[in-house]
């Protein structure tokens, strides 16, 4: 319950922060945004570690191919990745470049997901009666 009080006070103060400051310095306040975003990831960074660890276990328990496990992670990864990039091009005015941004990503999520669905569709066809 301490992160999210972190996350959550660093979010308004830089809000705040850039709501006084864009009137004065617009160019500085982009920076205000990108830091306390950058402060955020930083302050969640240890909880990954968790998430890789979890993972591990499930694919030791399942016996799964691991291939699968680290594609989703990275799915997971340019997702985020992706939503930071296009949350940034917004900020600055350009929503144009961030959309597009954002269609890129899913769009590469899409194609990545491609042996997950395929893996997923050969278990289905295994377990119907022929």
């Amino acid at each position: 319950m301490d992160i999210i009080l972190k996350i959550v006070s660093i979010g308004l103060i830089t809000c705040l922060a850039t709501l006084i400051i864009r009137p004065l310095r617009s160019d500085f306040a982009i920076f205000i945004g990108i830091a306390g975003g950058m402060i955020i990831i930083f302050l969640i960074i240890n909880y990954f570690t968790g998430i890789l660890t979890t993972f591990k276990d499930i694919i030791g328990y399942t016996g799964l191919n691991s291939n699968l496990y680290t594609l989703l992670l990275k799915i997971i990864g340019i997702g985020y990745l992706i939503e930071f990039t296009a949350g940034i091009c917004n900020e600055t005015g350009n929503n144009s470049l961030g959309d597009k941004v954002l269609l890129g990503g899913k769009l590469v999520i899409m194609v990545m997901a491609m042996p997950i669905i395929t893996n997923i569709l050969t278990i289905i066809m295994g377990l119907l009666p022929k």
